[in-house]
């Protein structure tokens, strides 16, 4: 899968996931949603990889929901789906999950 608002690398057994929408403060869309839970599937997948970093371009790492979508943002039927039936692997993975935020002096772990 080709990702569009996030960038995925791995190097050194270090997983890095980086939202990639500093036009919009890293908002969280749907779209979003998919690509980073392909993501974690591939880290979930990955023996190779030990810890995984989350961070954002840009300025904020995420400025929560994206709201351009005006009334639709929070549509029942819409947004009901957004994780039903799905427990992200970050959640439960034998790694090290960070998130690493701008110009903070300690990450969240």
């Amino acid at each position: 899968m080709s990702y569009t608002e996030i960038e995925y690398g791995v190097q050194d057994g270090i997983a890095t996931v980086t939202l990639n929408r500093p036009h919009r403060m890293n908002a969280y869309t749907y779209v979003m949603r998919t690509e980073m839970l392909d993501a974690f599937d591939r880290i979930d997948a990955d023996d190779a990889v030990r810890a995984v970093v989350v961070t954002g371009a840009g300025r904020a790492f995420c400025a929560g929901a994206d709201l351009g979508g005006g009334g639709d943002t929070f549509d029942k039927e819409k947004s009901k789906d957004m994780f039903a039936g799905r427990t992200t692997s970050w959640r439960t993975a034998p790694r090290a999950t960070a998130a690493a935020r701008s110009r903070c002096a300690s990450p969240a772990a």
